[in-house]
C-alpha cells in the first residue's frame, strides 16, 4: 500500500501538467475557409483572390499565381500553432526558378498588403524555421536584439526538413513575448522579447504551389 502511495505522489506532478496542456483544435473546418480572410497582391487592376485558396479533401491548395495569403479573423498572442504543409509542383513569375517559398507569420496588426507588418516563420525549401521580422519588428535571439528593418532575417539553427512530396509539421508557440519554432518534432529557432505580441495569423502563398493541412491552435495562458 504505501509503495502505491509514493507511486502515486511521484506521478502527480507529471499528470497535472498534462492535464494543465491545453487541446490543440482545429481552426481550419476542413471544409471551407470560414473564419479566415484572403488578400492578395494587386496585378495591374486585378486584385481577385478567386482560385488562389481552394479547399480540396480537408487541405487547403495554396495555387502559387500570386502573392497571396489567407489570415485568421481572430488576433492571438499566447498561442500553440501547429501546421502541415506540403509542396506542390508549380512555380509562378517573378519566382519560377527560385526556391519554393511560403510561410506562417503571426502577431499581425497592420492592414492587409504584401507583406503586413508581423513575424513570420519561414517556410522555403531548405529554410524550414527561420525566423523573418517584418516591418520594422525585432526580437532578442541568442541575448542579442536584432536590428528594426523592413526585413530582418535569423537562420535556423537546426534543421529537420522533410524532402518535397513530404507532409512538413511545422509548430509556433508564442507566449508572453517568446517564441520557439519547431520543425517536425525538432525546435530550430527561438528567442525572446519580441517587439508586438499580439495579432493575427496568416499562412502565406508566394509563388510556389503549397498545401495545407490540420491546422490547430491552443491559446494560452
Amino acid at each position: 500500500m504505501m509503495k502505491k502511495y509514493l507511486l502515486l505522489l511521484a506521478l502527480a506532478p507529471w499528470c497535472f501538467a498534462k492535464a494543465q496542456t491545453p487541446e490543440l483544435k482545429r481552426i481550419f473546418n476542413g471544409r471551407d475557409l470560414q473564419g479566415w480572410t484572403t488578400f492578395a497582391e494587386k496585378k495591374g487592376t486585378d486584385t481577385s483572390t478567386q482560385n488562389l485558396f481552394k479547399v480540396e479533401n480537408g487541405e487547403i491548395h495554396a495555387s502559387g499565381q500570386k502573392f497571396a495569403y489567407i489570415a485568421t479573423k481572430k488576433s492571438y498572442s499566447n498561442f500553440h500553432l501547429s501546421v502541415e504543409f506540403k509542396w506542390g509542383d508549380n512555380r509562378y513569375p517573378p519566382r519560377e526558378r527560385d526556391k519554393r517559398d511560403a510561410g506562417i507569420c503571426f502577431h499581425v496588426q497592420a492592414e492587409d498588403k504584401i507583406w503586413p507588418k508581423s513575424i513570420e516563420c519561414q517556410i522555403q525549401k531548405g529554410d524550414v524555421g527561420d525566423l523573418w521580422l517584418i516591418g520594422y519588428t525585432t526580437a532578442v535571439v541568442d541575448g542579442k536584439r536584432t536590428e528594426p528593418k523592413d526585413y530582418s532575417r535569423v537562420f535556423k539553427k537546426g534543421d529537420a526538413e522533410l524532402p518535397k512530396g513530404h507532409w512538413n509539421t511545422v509548430e509556433v508557440i508564442s507566449k508572453n513575448g517568446t517564441f520557439k519554432y519547431i520543425v517536425n518534432g525538432v525546435v530550430v529557432n527561438e528567442g525572446e522579447r519580441l517587439s508586438i505580441t499580439s495579432g493575427r495569423i496568416l499562412l502565406q502563398s508566394e509563388g510556389a504551389e503549397v498545401y495545407y493541412k490540420n491546422v490547430k491552435l491552443a491559446e494560452l495562458d
